[in-house]
Protein backbone atom coordinates (compact mmCIF):
# COMPACT_ATOMS: atom_id res chain seq x y z
CA UNK A 1 0.00 0.00 0.00
CA UNK A 2 0.90 3.66 -0.29
CA UNK A 3 0.74 5.08 3.24
CA UNK A 4 1.08 8.58 4.72
CA UNK A 5 2.32 8.91 8.31
CA UNK A 6 1.79 12.38 9.76
CA UNK A 7 4.24 13.00 12.58
CA UNK A 8 6.50 10.52 10.78
CA UNK A 9 9.70 12.08 12.09
CA UNK A 10 8.55 11.75 15.68
CA UNK A 11 9.37 9.05 18.20
CA UNK A 12 6.54 6.59 17.51
CA UNK A 13 6.00 7.82 13.96
CA UNK A 14 9.54 7.00 12.86
CA UNK A 15 9.31 3.48 14.28
CA UNK A 16 5.99 3.06 12.48
CA UNK A 17 7.66 4.09 9.21
CA UNK A 18 10.33 1.42 9.80
CA UNK A 19 7.71 -1.26 10.36
CA UNK A 20 5.57 -0.31 7.36
CA UNK A 21 8.59 -0.27 5.05
CA UNK A 22 9.72 -3.64 6.38
CA UNK A 23 6.21 -4.94 5.61
CA UNK A 24 6.64 -3.88 1.98
CA UNK A 25 4.57 -0.69 1.90
CA UNK A 26 5.45 2.63 0.28
CA UNK A 27 5.68 5.26 3.02
CA UNK A 28 5.55 9.05 3.06
CA UNK A 29 6.49 10.67 6.37
CA UNK A 30 5.09 14.16 6.95
CA UNK A 31 6.29 16.36 9.81
CA UNK A 32 6.81 20.05 10.56
CA UNK A 33 9.71 19.14 12.90
CA UNK A 34 8.45 21.18 15.86
CA UNK A 35 9.02 18.19 18.13
CA UNK A 36 10.07 15.58 15.55
CA UNK A 37 13.59 15.28 14.14
CA UNK A 38 15.10 14.25 10.83
CA UNK A 39 17.62 12.31 12.93
CA UNK A 40 14.82 9.80 13.60
CA UNK A 41 14.42 9.03 9.90
CA UNK A 42 17.97 9.75 8.64
CA UNK A 43 18.61 6.02 8.32
CA UNK A 44 15.73 5.86 5.82
CA UNK A 45 17.19 8.45 3.46
CA UNK A 46 17.54 6.89 0.03
CA UNK A 47 15.61 3.77 0.98
CA UNK A 48 13.33 2.58 -1.80
CA UNK A 49 9.69 3.36 -1.10
CA UNK A 50 10.34 6.10 1.47
CA UNK A 51 9.92 9.85 1.15
CA UNK A 52 9.76 12.76 3.57
CA UNK A 53 7.62 15.88 3.29
CA UNK A 54 8.22 18.80 5.63
CA UNK A 55 4.76 20.23 6.13
CA UNK A 56 2.42 21.47 8.85
CA UNK A 57 -0.74 19.36 8.68
CA UNK A 58 -2.85 22.24 9.96
CA UNK A 59 -2.42 23.64 6.43
CA UNK A 60 -3.95 22.05 3.34
CA UNK A 61 -2.33 18.67 2.64
CA UNK A 62 -1.51 17.77 -0.95
CA UNK A 63 -0.38 14.29 -1.92
CA UNK A 64 -0.05 13.42 -5.59
CA UNK A 65 -1.50 10.20 -6.94
CA UNK A 66 -3.23 7.40 -5.11
CA UNK A 67 -3.14 6.88 -1.36
CA UNK A 68 -4.33 3.81 0.52
CA UNK A 69 -4.00 4.72 4.18
CA UNK A 70 -3.32 7.64 6.53
CA UNK A 71 -1.83 7.26 10.01
CA UNK A 72 -2.40 10.54 11.85
CA UNK A 73 0.24 10.75 14.59
CA UNK A 74 1.14 14.44 14.28
CA UNK A 75 1.02 16.20 17.66
CA UNK A 76 3.26 17.24 20.52
CA UNK A 77 2.94 14.33 22.93
CA UNK A 78 4.88 15.06 26.12
CA UNK A 79 3.74 17.49 28.83
CA UNK A 80 6.84 19.65 28.29
CA UNK A 81 6.06 19.92 24.58
CA UNK A 82 2.33 20.56 24.65
CA UNK A 83 2.72 23.09 27.47
CA UNK A 84 5.41 24.86 25.40
CA UNK A 85 3.20 24.70 22.28
CA UNK A 86 -0.37 24.85 23.61
CA UNK A 87 -1.97 26.58 20.62
CA UNK A 88 -0.15 24.38 18.11
CA UNK A 89 -1.29 21.31 20.06
CA UNK A 90 -4.92 22.39 19.92
CA UNK A 91 -4.61 23.26 16.22
CA UNK A 92 -3.07 19.94 15.20
CA UNK A 93 -5.76 18.04 17.11
CA UNK A 94 -8.53 20.04 15.45
CA UNK A 95 -7.42 21.59 12.14
CA UNK A 96 -4.72 18.97 11.53
CA UNK A 97 -7.12 16.09 12.11
CA UNK A 98 -9.68 17.78 9.85
CA UNK A 99 -7.11 18.18 7.05
CA UNK A 100 -5.86 14.59 7.41
CA UNK A 101 -9.42 13.21 7.41
CA UNK A 102 -10.26 15.32 4.35
CA UNK A 103 -7.25 13.90 2.53
CA UNK A 104 -8.25 10.34 3.39
CA UNK A 105 -11.79 11.00 2.22
CA UNK A 106 -10.64 12.55 -1.07
CA UNK A 107 -8.31 9.63 -1.77
CA UNK A 108 -10.68 6.90 -0.63
CA UNK A 109 -8.04 5.88 1.92
CA UNK A 110 -8.29 4.26 5.32
CA UNK A 111 -7.55 6.43 8.36
CA UNK A 112 -6.15 5.76 11.83
CA UNK A 113 -6.04 8.36 14.57
CA UNK A 114 -3.32 7.93 17.16
CA UNK A 115 -5.20 9.08 20.23
CA UNK A 116 -4.00 8.75 23.81
CA UNK A 117 -4.74 7.44 27.26
CA UNK A 118 -4.86 11.11 28.28
CA UNK A 119 -8.46 11.21 27.03
CA UNK A 120 -9.22 9.43 30.32
CA UNK A 121 -7.67 12.34 32.27
CA UNK A 122 -7.15 11.63 35.97
CA UNK A 123 -9.29 8.48 35.85
CA UNK A 124 -11.89 7.49 38.40
CA UNK A 125 -12.13 3.99 36.87
CA UNK A 126 -9.14 1.64 37.06
CA UNK A 127 -7.92 0.02 34.89
CA UNK A 128 -9.28 2.13 32.07
CA UNK A 129 -11.60 0.40 29.54
CA UNK A 130 -12.55 2.05 26.26
CA UNK A 131 -16.11 2.58 27.51
CA UNK A 132 -14.91 4.95 30.24
CA UNK A 133 -15.55 8.59 29.25
CA UNK A 134 -12.79 10.08 31.36
CA UNK A 135 -12.21 12.77 33.97
CA UNK A 136 -10.54 15.69 32.20
CA UNK A 137 -10.05 19.29 33.36
CA UNK A 138 -10.61 21.24 30.12
CA UNK A 139 -9.07 24.46 31.45
CA UNK A 140 -6.09 22.92 33.25
CA UNK A 141 -2.56 23.04 31.80
CA UNK A 142 -2.86 19.46 30.45
CA UNK A 143 -6.24 20.22 28.90
CA UNK A 144 -4.73 21.50 25.65
CA UNK A 145 -3.54 17.96 24.84
CA UNK A 146 -6.37 16.02 26.45
CA UNK A 147 -9.11 18.03 24.78
CA UNK A 148 -7.30 18.21 21.43
CA UNK A 149 -7.28 14.41 21.31
CA UNK A 150 -10.86 14.13 22.54
CA UNK A 151 -11.95 16.52 19.79
CA UNK A 152 -9.87 14.56 17.26
CA UNK A 153 -11.70 11.38 18.28
CA UNK A 154 -15.07 13.08 17.86
CA UNK A 155 -14.05 14.42 14.44
CA UNK A 156 -12.78 11.00 13.35
CA UNK A 157 -16.01 9.22 14.22
CA UNK A 158 -18.08 12.04 12.71
CA UNK A 159 -16.30 11.36 9.40
CA UNK A 160 -16.88 7.65 9.88
CA UNK A 161 -20.61 8.10 10.48
CA UNK A 162 -21.38 10.95 8.07
CA UNK A 163 -18.96 10.22 5.21
CA UNK A 164 -18.68 6.44 5.85
CA UNK A 165 -14.91 6.85 5.96
CA UNK A 166 -12.95 3.75 6.93
CA UNK A 167 -11.62 5.35 10.12
CA UNK A 168 -10.47 3.87 13.41
CA UNK A 169 -8.96 5.07 16.70
CA UNK A 170 -6.10 3.76 18.83
CA UNK A 171 -5.63 5.08 22.37
CA UNK A 172 -1.92 4.82 23.05
CA UNK A 173 -0.71 4.47 26.63
CA UNK A 174 2.78 5.38 27.90
CA UNK A 175 5.24 4.24 25.23
CA UNK A 176 9.02 4.23 25.53
CA UNK A 177 12.09 3.21 23.56
CA UNK A 178 14.96 4.48 21.41
CA UNK A 179 14.52 7.87 19.69
CA UNK A 180 12.76 9.52 22.59
CA UNK A 181 14.18 13.00 23.12
CA UNK A 182 16.23 13.28 26.28
CA UNK A 183 14.60 16.66 27.03
CA UNK A 184 10.98 15.85 26.25
CA UNK A 185 10.06 15.74 29.93
CA UNK A 186 8.57 12.26 30.04
CA UNK A 187 9.53 10.01 32.90
CA UNK A 188 11.52 7.38 30.96
CA UNK A 189 14.08 9.66 29.24
CA UNK A 190 14.20 11.94 32.28
CA UNK A 191 15.02 9.13 34.71
CA UNK A 192 17.52 7.48 32.36
CA UNK A 193 19.26 10.78 31.65
CA UNK A 194 19.50 11.65 35.33
CA UNK A 195 20.77 8.20 36.24
CA UNK A 196 23.43 8.21 33.51
CA UNK A 197 24.57 11.69 34.61
CA UNK A 198 24.79 10.66 38.26
CA UNK A 199 22.01 13.09 39.20
CA UNK A 200 19.14 12.48 41.60
CA UNK A 201 16.00 11.12 39.94
CA UNK A 202 13.11 13.59 40.21
CA UNK A 203 9.91 11.98 41.47
CA UNK A 204 6.86 14.20 41.76
CA UNK A 205 4.55 13.80 44.73
CA UNK A 206 5.19 10.78 46.94
CA UNK A 207 5.77 8.54 43.92
CA UNK A 208 2.65 6.45 44.57
CA UNK A 209 1.04 7.44 41.24
CA UNK A 210 1.15 4.55 38.79
CA UNK A 211 2.10 4.18 35.14
CA UNK A 212 2.20 1.30 32.63
CA UNK A 213 5.01 1.29 30.08
CA UNK A 214 4.80 -0.27 26.60
CA UNK A 215 7.86 -0.74 24.38
CA UNK A 216 7.59 1.12 21.10
CA UNK A 217 7.81 -1.99 18.90
CA UNK A 218 4.76 -3.43 20.69
CA UNK A 219 2.85 -0.16 20.32
CA UNK A 220 3.64 -0.03 16.59
CA UNK A 221 2.55 -3.66 16.23
CA UNK A 222 -0.79 -2.73 17.79
CA UNK A 223 -1.25 0.15 15.35
CA UNK A 224 -0.47 -2.06 12.37
CA UNK A 225 -2.84 -4.78 13.59
CA UNK A 226 -5.59 -2.18 13.95
CA UNK A 227 -4.90 -0.97 10.39
CA UNK A 228 -5.15 -4.53 9.10
CA UNK A 229 -8.35 -5.29 11.01
CA UNK A 230 -12.00 -4.44 10.36
CA UNK A 231 -12.35 -2.98 13.85
CA UNK A 232 -12.91 0.77 14.29
CA UNK A 233 -12.17 1.07 18.00
CA UNK A 234 -11.45 3.04 20.01
CA UNK A 235 -9.01 0.45 21.29
CA UNK A 236 -6.40 0.71 24.03
CA UNK A 237 -2.81 -0.02 22.99
CA UNK A 238 -0.57 -0.33 26.03
CA UNK A 239 1.06 -2.68 28.48
CA UNK A 240 -1.05 -3.56 31.53
CA UNK A 241 2.01 -4.14 33.75
CA UNK A 242 1.52 -1.36 36.31
CA UNK A 243 4.04 0.07 38.77
CA UNK A 244 4.37 3.16 40.90
CA UNK A 245 6.64 5.95 39.73
CA UNK A 246 8.80 5.41 42.82
CA UNK A 247 9.16 1.70 41.96
CA UNK A 248 10.02 2.63 38.39
CA UNK A 249 12.67 5.08 39.59
CA UNK A 250 14.35 2.31 41.60
CA UNK A 251 14.05 -0.01 38.58
CA UNK A 252 15.89 2.55 36.42
CA UNK A 253 18.63 2.96 39.01
CA UNK A 254 19.15 -0.81 39.02
CA UNK A 255 19.06 -1.05 35.22
CA UNK A 256 21.59 1.75 34.75
CA UNK A 257 23.60 0.55 37.77
CA UNK A 258 23.57 4.09 39.13
CA UNK A 259 24.35 5.27 42.63
CA UNK A 260 21.99 8.24 42.28
CA UNK A 261 19.26 8.88 44.82
CA UNK A 262 15.62 9.93 44.47
CA UNK A 263 14.54 13.54 45.02
CA UNK A 264 10.86 14.25 45.67
CA UNK A 265 9.14 17.40 44.37
CA UNK A 266 5.53 18.69 44.44
CA UNK A 267 3.07 16.95 42.15
CA UNK A 268 2.13 18.94 39.00
CA UNK A 269 -1.45 20.11 38.47
CA UNK A 270 -3.82 17.42 37.15
CA UNK A 271 -1.13 14.74 37.04
CA UNK A 272 -2.97 11.39 36.70
CA UNK A 273 -2.80 9.31 39.87
CA UNK A 274 -3.25 5.97 38.10
CA UNK A 275 -2.76 4.77 34.54
CA UNK A 276 -3.27 1.20 33.34
CA UNK A 277 -4.97 -0.01 30.17
CA UNK A 278 -7.63 -2.65 30.01
CA UNK A 279 -6.51 -4.39 26.80
CA UNK A 280 -9.27 -7.00 26.65
CA UNK A 281 -10.62 -5.42 23.46
CA UNK A 282 -7.21 -5.37 21.74
CA UNK A 283 -6.73 -9.01 22.65
CA UNK A 284 -10.19 -9.99 21.40
CA UNK A 285 -10.49 -7.86 18.25
CA UNK A 286 -6.86 -7.57 17.11
CA UNK A 287 -5.21 -10.62 18.62
CA UNK A 288 -2.69 -8.17 20.09
CA UNK A 289 -0.68 -8.44 23.27
CA UNK A 290 2.58 -6.69 24.21
CA UNK A 291 5.46 -9.15 23.93
CA UNK A 292 8.54 -7.25 25.07
CA UNK A 293 9.18 -7.20 28.82
CA UNK A 294 10.05 -4.02 30.66
CA UNK A 295 13.45 -5.51 31.44
CA UNK A 296 14.25 -6.16 27.77
CA UNK A 297 12.78 -2.91 26.49
CA UNK A 298 14.55 -0.78 29.07
CA UNK A 299 17.86 -2.48 28.31
CA UNK A 300 17.51 -1.38 24.66
CA UNK A 301 16.44 2.11 25.70
CA UNK A 302 19.25 2.64 28.20
CA UNK A 303 21.76 1.45 25.60
CA UNK A 304 20.37 4.02 23.15
CA UNK A 305 20.71 6.90 25.62
CA UNK A 306 24.12 5.70 26.78
CA UNK A 307 25.37 5.73 23.17
CA UNK A 308 23.92 9.21 22.63
CA UNK A 309 26.09 10.51 25.47
CA UNK A 310 29.33 9.32 23.83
Amino acid sequence: MKILVTGGAGFIGSHLCDRLLDDGHEVMAMDNLITGSVDNIAHLAGRSGFSFIRHDVTDYIFVAGELDFVFHLASPASPADYMAYPIQTLKVGSLGTHKALGLALAKGAGFLLASTSEVYGDPLVHPQPEGYWGNVNPVGPRGVYDEAKRFAEAMTFAYRRYHELDARIARIFNTYGPRMRSDDGRVVPTFIGQALAGENLTVFGDGSQTRSFCYVADTVDGLVKLMESDFAGPVNIGNPREMTVAEFARFVLDTVDSSSSIAYKPLPVDDPKVRRPDISLAREKLGWLPKISLEEGMAHTVEYFRNRRK
